[in-house]
């Protein structure tokens, strides 16, 4: 019998990063293309105390800052962005700023909290700061029955617009699976997939004991083999293969940041489904999206 009150179950895994494995100077995460072994994708977890400020430079990175928790000015280029932010995460959407390449941006929080910064790494400068209301957030409830999830779809083509960065959130109600049928996005076809790196931060509701789990399997030319149990502020990376299901144990509700960026220069998020489970999602049509959705605010 598993003893689920451990923090973590055995995990040699170096794509699982327990929450304060990968903290740096004044983030709590901070995954870098450098620290994770490839090319594009970024996360950076802030916590500010009241009246703190950061400052950030985005050097060869586009980056968003998202509140996890609470509010806080970003000020860039002598304008600055007030982000009403929100009380966490299963609370509501939020509205957020957009950080071009080459950019310097100090964060400030009053009252403080605690704050996402995905970040992708592009070659192409076109786009100026700017502010993401949230009502601008398109929040999609995808898949039915115990498949139910909603999704914040921040920062993904025809959402809102960035250089190659893509960022969403999905909430899933306790019970429930997402991520699934599993699917990837390592290669390159036109029309049919995209190659992207992918994070996925966590959080849970429910406190310490809390808990869910993320699989990440490889290809037979490409193997990876990741079951990870995680706990709020624990980080999965995805360099390539199908992932899924995101897992939420019964009672208590997952949330997970994605982040995506890759090499292809028309930012698209194509995926394919592994074929011994893409069936799945016909057996949708016949069931009622799970009654617990949306969260907060934005039922």
């Amino acid at each position: 019998m598993t003893d689920t009150s451990k923090h973590h179950l055995p995990n040699t895994s170096k794509y699982h990063l327990p929450k304060g494995s990968s903290a740096d100077g004044p983030y709590d995460l901070l995954v870098t293309p450098e620290s994770a072994g490839w090319g594009y994708s970024g996360l950076r977890i802030l916590t500010l105390k009241p009246g703190e400020a950061h400052a950030l430079s985005t050097r060869d990175c586009e980056f968003l800052v998202l509140p996890l928790t609470g509010s806080c000015t970003v000020t860039t280029d002598g304008t600055a962005f007030q982000l009403a932010g929100r009380t966490g995460v299963f609370a509501s959407a939020t509205d957020f700023a957009y950080l071009p390449r080459e950019s310097e941006a100090l964060i400030s929080s009053a009252a403080g909290g605690r704050f996402a910064l995905p970040a992708a790494r592009t070659g192409r400068s076109s786009l100026s700061a700017r502010y993401g209301p949230k009502e601008g957030v398109p929040v999609e409830l995808r898949g039915a029955g115990a498949c139910s999830r909603q999704v914040n779809n921040y920062c993904l083509p025809g959402t809102f617009e960035a250089e190659q960065l893509l960022v969403c959130e999905v909430l899933t109600p306790g019970g429930n699976w997402s991520s699934y049928p599993p699917h990837k996005h390592d290669e390159a076809r036109p029309g049919a997939e995209s190659e992207l790196e992918e994070i996925y931060y966590f959080e849970v509701d429910g406190g310490a004991q809390a808990f869910g789990y993320q699989r990440v399997y490889g290809t037979e030319d490409r193997p990876i083999d990741v079951l990870a149990e995680v706990r709020s502020g624990d980080t999965v990376l995805v360099p390539h293969g199908w992932h899924g299901p995101s897992i939420a144990a019964p009672g208590y509700d997952l949330y997970y940041l994605n982040v995506m960026a890759g090499p292809g220069q028309d930012r698209a998020w194509l995926i394919c489904d592994d074929p011994a489970h893409g069936w799945v999602r016909s057996t949708w049509e016949s069931q009622d999206v799970d009654d617990r959705l949306p969260f907060g605010e934005n039922q």
